[in-house]
């Protein structure tokens, strides 16, 4: 199962029976992206009200998730079906910014919500979390350098390597330094423990941004990240890809029933999905990092494929399209789970991490045991 996504503008999206029709008008036939294993889905051209379409049918139980961009139309039966299968559908801005989302009928489980909000006003157990993320993100981070450097024995990232194992062993041994006078009560119990671990977790993504250019093969100007607005290409592609990804666990979220906006390491706010950032993070370069690599450094993607604006960088239709079916390739791709130890989908490990969340929050298991690759 993948996630159908909706690129192209003024598609209409109809149901006929148990399968999905996408009707792309001819001049944007070719902005559809079908699910990544849609080997099944048939395609064909048609005449509608005098216009000649492009007809794409997907069957409806090979979807998960749908992601609509921009201007595109879903009819009210889709809709019907898509929640009863349990199918949530997100809402993006043309530019891939959140508009909202439509979600399944939430989880009757209260019981693990309970615990996620005690967990969130208990200072230790907060922390605790919240050093689990950490160190997952920077362990892979290190991963994904010293898997590379194999094959580019490149100074600069031996060092970086080398720099992150120190943190992420003073992340281990983090404690909350003790309090000598009484201080009043924090509003955010989580945020007033993990300021100093931010900062530790800042500096080792610091050193993995600083040499992720050299990983590299092709010169796009990238000088370190960039977020808000990204100012070369590879930000640009980085941004949208940790966008996506933070979708896709907000929905993991969401089948296991807890609440996206309650976190740990990342402070809860109003609007913000705390709890899908605290869990993305132990993805991000396992997933959007590998996907960005591989998209330039096999020249899938050129430099011409962006569209600056004002100092700001954003891929062109095309680039979106071929990025968005290599990430799908890369979630669908099987991985040994870490705590498992049986074969399981990005995607699948996901919802897996999730449920290892809300067990260690319910005390079935004694802690919760990060994603870590090797």
């Amino acid at each position: 199962m993948s996630t159908l996504y909706i690129t192209e503008q003024h598609a209409l999206v109809k149901k006929d029976g148990d399968t999905l029709i996408v009707q792309i008008p001819e001049d944007k036939c070719k902005d559809a992206k079908p699910p990544a294993d849609g080997e099944n889905t048939q395609a064909s051209s048609e005449i509608e009200h005098g216009k000649k379409m492009r007809i794409v049918r997907i069957p409806l139980i090979k979807v998960d998730q749908v992601v609509v961009f921009g201007d595109a139309t879903i009819t009210s039966p889709v809709l019907h079906a898509l929640l009863e299968n349990h199918v949530e559908v997100c809402f993006l801005s043309y530019y891939g910014n959140f508009l909202g989302r439509l979600s399944p009928q939430f989880s009757k489980n209260s019981l693990i919500r309970i615990e996620q909000h005690r967990a969130h006003d208990d200072p230790q157990r907060a922390l605790t979390l919240a050093k689990q993320f950490v160190g997952g993100k920077l362990s892979n981070f290190r991963t994904l350098l010293m898997r590379a450097n194999r094959k580019l024995e490149i100074a600069e990232i031996d060092q970086a390597v080398g720099a992150m194992k120190t943190i992420i062993e003073k992340v281990e041994r983090f404690e909350r330094a003790p309090v000598e006078a009484p201080e009043p009560p924090p509003t955010n119990p989580a945020v007033a423990v993990v300021n100093d671990l931010l900062g530790w977790e800042g500096m080792g993504s610091a050193h993995y941004f600083g040499v992720f250019g050299k990983l590299l093969k092709q010169d796009w100007g990238f000088q370190g990240r960039t977020k808000r607005p990204p100012t070369d290409p590879v930000n640009a592609l980085l941004s949208y890809g940790y966008t996506i990804l933070m979708h896709k666990v907000s929905s993991a979220i969401g089948v296991v029933g807890l609440d996206p906006y309650i976190g740990y390491l990342h402070s809860s706010q109003y609007g913000k999905p705390a709890l899908a950032l605290d869990l993305m993070e132990e993805f991000r370069s396992t997933i959007v990092d590998s996907v960005v690599i591989t998209l330039i450094n096999t020249a899938a993607l050129k430099r011409e494929d962006f569209v600056e604006e004002a100092g700001t960088y954003r891929m062109n239709d095309a680039a979106r399209r071929t990025f968005l079916e290599k990430f799908e390739e890369r979630m669908n791709t099987p991985i040994e789970h870490p705590t498992f130890g049986y074969k399981a989908t990005y995607q699948k490990c996901l919802e897996l991490q999730t449920r290892l969340l809300a067990k260690s929050l319910t005390g079935e298991i004694p802690a919760y045991p990060p994603f870590v690759t090797r």
